[in-house]
């Protein structure tokens, strides 16, 4: 079974992150949270693994 990855794991952060904001330009409160609620159901999916998935939802909901 896959064990959640925390570490920094993406190629050029930067770039993602710059593209993450760009999808939520000129978006409402309402239209912005709905675009992450489905960004976060896709990468669930993808992850797939009910396990890892419920090691992503406590490191989330830590407030460290």
């Amino acid at each position: 079974m896959a064990k959640l990855n925390t570490k920094p794991n993406i190629a050029a952060p930067d770039d993602f992150y710059a593209d993450l904001l760009a999808i939520h330009d000129g978006l409402s409160k309402e239209e912005s949270d709905a675009l992450n609620a489905r960004l976060i159901l896709i990468l669930a999916n993808h992850v797939g693994d009910r396990e890892t998935l419920a090691e992503a939802l406590a490191a989330a909901q830590a407030r460290n």
